[in-house]
């Protein structure tokens, strides 16, 4: 838990930044939308596609991990994350709940279903996505080696599986048009390659329909344009790797 003076502290640089928004926006007709986010972030790739899907123009600007600006720290006290979406001067916080407010907010191309319980499966399969696939990339890229690395794998394969099942036979989670379910799991897909390659193993083998979704899903310019190159990811995540693994020999 962070200590309560340096959340206080995050408040009030919070409470600056959105007076001077405020100031600022309520000068002018338009919406003020802007995203902090980093690149490789899947979280923040859901942010991107829905807002390309919504056609709604924005400042992108690109965030520090390791050297959070003070911009970050303002606009989200408590967490410090990316990706946050600020709009005419107030931010939300946390990709689902981004994604979910843009849809609430921008009514064109609808990404959650109308009816109550059609929603409540997108949004329960939406989270077992957060819950799962974030995870156990973690395990399968920074931590596991040996036994636990093919437990990772099993389990990873095994919730594709089960979302694949999810899939079925439509074209997208959502039906016949991208969906909340679409855009909270297609990021990961550019990610795909660091995970074969770094645990030697094949997504395509084991849930070739899922890898056809992608590839679907690929063809629209909102995703396409969204995602990060495959290879520049592994490479980021190869960095990333031997980080973490020397600080663990410290």
């Amino acid at each position: 838990m962070q200590d309560t003076t340096q959340v206080k502290e995050r408040r009030e640089i919070f409470k600056t930044f959105l007076g001077t928004a405020f100031f600022i926006t309520s000068t002018m007709d338009n919406d003020q939308v802007t995203l902090l986010d980093f690149w490789a972030s899947p979280a923040g790739m859901r942010v991107r596609i829905a807002l390309a899907e919504k056609g709604v123009k924005y400042e992108y600007k690109e965030q520090s991990l390791r050297n959070k600006s003070a911009l970050l720290l303002g606009m989200n006290p408590v967490h410090g994350k990316i990706p946050v979406l600020i709009h005419n001067g107030k931010p939300i916080c946390e990709s689902l709940i981004i994604v979910q407010y843009i849809d609430e907010t921008w009514k064109q191309s609808p990404l959650l279903p109308s009816d109550p319980y059609e929603r409540a499966q997108s949004m329960f399969w939406a989270d077992f996505v957060d819950q799962k696939i974030f995870d156990l990339k973690g395990k399968m890229i920074w931590t596991a080696e040996g036994e636990e690395e093919e437990a990772a794998k099993k389990d990873f394969i095994d919730c594709l599986k089960l979302l694949e099942g999810e899939l079925g036979a439509k074209p997208y989670f959502g039906g016949e048009t991208l969906g909340f379910v679409d855009v909270a799991l297609v990021p990961f897909y550019c990610w795909f390659h660091a995970y074969e390659t770094m645990a030697n193993f094949s997504i395509e083998a084991a849930c070739p329909k899922l890898i056809a979704w992608c590839k679907r899903c690929m063809q629209k310019d909102s995703v396409s344009k969204s995602l990060a190159d495959p290879q520049k990811i592994y490479n980021f995540a190869m960095k990333l790797r031997k980080i973490y693994r020397l600080s663990e020999q410290v």
